[in-house]
């Protein structure tokens, strides 16, 4: 007969194993409310994500990729600030209890979290169609937070690295026939969030943002909140092996500006500032006067749409 699982039980078992590590976190999971001490001159940073089976994964997604990407995809949002995170919490709705699901999941998501030293503090179980909810916290120093509007005329805009890998994977979950799958599919199921290079953008970038929806609508958030229009050069974007096969036989070129799922960093950084820039990031436009969003591709520069997933739409 299957072991029956309460609640409390399934609490314990799977997220409840580890005391708080992180010197912020003062009372963790078992009691009405966590209870955390930020130190003076320190801001709390705060983002939530929900993921919804069969909208944002598939019926079928490995359990533990599942927790991995749920964590990392509210890490990216603390990055993109440039925050430290140190706690989370999970609210955890399932239609019933798999003792082997729930512990790939929760394997694949302590994992991710003790690599950046965060806390599981709290959270919710309940019984319903299977829906995931994270709420991820950090800190940043006074005045230091990256922000969407504060891109200025004349910054260099930077992507931290490819983009259009995520989408291309999930184009092969949904059939495409690739030669290197891989490395898309690695990033459609465990994305990494750059939160080493959120915090060593301090100082130095302007604005910045992840790529959940897309390069051209993520920009576009930094474009419009900060006024502003911006160029991108399609020579200076990076391609995996993967993309450029896909870009040369469907001559799709617009997948890697609107797809997403890559969480990347893209950032702004005045001229004077970029020999800081830490290694691996590209120059891949600047910031203009004129609204809107370029693109200089084979000759001719283009107007973009802030074109990427929504919901409701």
């Amino acid at each position: 007969m299957p072991e029956r699982l309460g609640e409390f039980d399934l609490i314990r078992r799977y997220f409840a194993a580890d005391a708080p590590r992180h010197p912020h976190n003062k009372l963790g999971i078992g009691d009405d409310c966590a209870l955390m001490s930020l130190p003076p001159g320190q801001h709390l940073a705060i983002t939530a994500d929900t993921m919804v089976e069969n909208v944002h994964f598939f019926a079928d997604a490995a359990p533990e990729d599942l927790g991995h990407k749920l964590l990392a995809v509210n890490l990216s949002d603390l990055a993109a600030m440039g925050a430290e995170p140190f706690a989370v919490t999970l609210a955890l709705t399932l239609p019933k209890v798999e003792p082997t699901w729930l512990e790939a999941f929760s394997r694949g998501f302590l994992t991710l979290a003790r690599r950046f030293n965060v806390d599981l503090i709290g959270g919710d179980t309940t019984s319903g169609p299977l829906t995931l909810t994270v709420q991820a916290m950090g800190t940043v120093p006074s005045g230091a937070a990256l922000t969407r509007s504060a891109a200025n005329v004349g910054d260099f805009v930077y992507l931290s690295g490819p983009v259009g890998d995520a989408g291309l994977g999930l184009k092969i979950k949904q059939g495409y026939r690739c030669s290197f799958p891989e490395i898309p599919l690695r990033c459609f199921h465990r994305p990494e969030p750059r939160v080493e290079l959120g915090l060593a953008l301090r100082g130095i970038a302007h604005a910045c943002i992840d790529i959940s929806d897309g390069l051209a609508a993520d920009l576009g958030h930094i474009l419009t909140q900060s006024r502003v229009g911006a160029c991108l050069d399609w020579a200076a974007l990076a391609f995996s092996d993967a993309m450029d096969a896909y870009l040369a036989e469907s001559g799709d070129w617009r997948l890697p500006l609107t797809a997403g799922d890559d969480y990347q960093l893209c950032f702004t950084v005045p001229p004077d500032r970029s020999a800081a820039i830490p290694a691996g990031c590209r120059k891949i436009g600047v910031i203009e006067v004129e609204s809107g969003l370029r693109l200089r591709r084979a000759g001719s520069i283009e107007l973009l749409e802030f074109t990427g997933y929504e919901h409701f739409l």
